[in-house]
């Protein structure tokens, strides 16, 4: 089967909402799910996606809910919860364990879910982020996705928010690679996200980030038995070290990668690196296990 060409797969989750992902590689294989981070798409995984369907694992990179082509909350509410609920319906669509692998929101998101479902995964692969942050480098992120909120005059206009924001990134001399993040209203362009992510209760309520729980995710951190893997960006003012680390102190067997000069955003800063770290610990961790309960299972028959 091509793994070149993705087929479109649309999933039923909690409230009406249908999330959209692209499939790449061969379904028999081992399942991995790709959670993208807040204000993004699936398309940000396209170059992993490809990479790791060639390696030999069904891929999935999934527009979560408010973003992309998946379904915006018919209430406007993006907690924790809802997301955490998400990948349990993926998981549950596919039928098998997939391999987690979040970046910031989707890191998250999958925590919680393991929290709730120990046995919902084959690991995880959390992609700077934890539940210990910096709230400087969250609010930066959050800045910029309220910049574009009454939308751009042109393509050219949201590739200067974009420079703005990530100044360590060569500019792309091209605007035509923003038209997937973007859609476009009576002339105007806008973010492919739910603007209710941001507000009321979609991001923070009360003076409370219902998408970030520390205790909770630290729980659920604690009670991880699946192969584990944290990446920061050398560079990231959002996941610093010293979270890391308390990170690492809370799932002892987890194992730990620094990309250096890549930031927050980290497979798109350097997916080279992030490609081969993500496929080494799969192969090591992932594919190993598999192999063994598969002899072992044999073996009773």
């Amino acid at each position: 089967m091509s793994t070149s060409h993705a087929t479109t797969l649309r999933i039923a989750a909690d409230g009406g909402v249908v999330l959209v992902a692209d499939a790449y590689g061969d379904r028999a294989d081992p399942p991995v799910v790709l959670l993208h981070g807040g204000g993004q798409t699936r398309h940000s995984w396209r170059a992993t996606a490809h990479e790791l369907a060639e390696a030999g694992w069904y891929t999935l990179p999934v527009d979560q809910r408010g973003h992309g082509e998946s379904g915006w909350s018919p209430d406007g509410r993006y907690g924790l919860d809802r997301f955490a609920g998400d990948v349990v319906r993926i998981a549950e669509f596919l039928g098998r364990p997939p391999v987690l692998v979040g970046a910031s929101l989707g890191g998250n998101a999958s925590l919680a879910a393991l929290g709730h479902r120990p046995e919902l995964a084959l690991g995880l692969v959390l992609v700077d982020v934890s539940p210990f942050f910096q709230p400087k480098g969250a609010d930066r992120i959050r800045g910029f996705m309220s910049s574009g909120t009454e939308g751009f005059a042109s393509l050219e206009e949201a590739a200067d928010a974009v420079a703005a924001y990530l100044p360590h990134r060569t500019r792309p001399r091209s605007t035509e690679g923003l038209r997937k993040n973007l859609r476009e209203v009576d002339g105007r362009y806008f973010w492919h996200w739910d603007p209710a992510f941001l507000s009321g209760t979609g991001g923070r309520a009360a003076g409370r980030d219902t998408l970030i729980d520390p205790d909770r995710l630290g729980a659920a951190a604690r009670s991880l038995r699946v192969p584990t893997l944290l990446v920061r960006g050398g560079a990231s003012d959002v996941l610093g070290v010293a979270d890391a680390t308390r990170f690492l102190d809370l799932v002892p067997h987890a194992e730990y990668a620094d990309i250096e000069g890549a930031h927050h955003m980290v497979a798109g800063d350097d997916n080279t690196v992030f490609g081969r770290v993500l496929g080494e610990f799969l192969e090591r961790r992932v594919a190993s296990r598999l192999a063994l309960f598969r002899r072992t299972r044999q073996g009773g028959a």
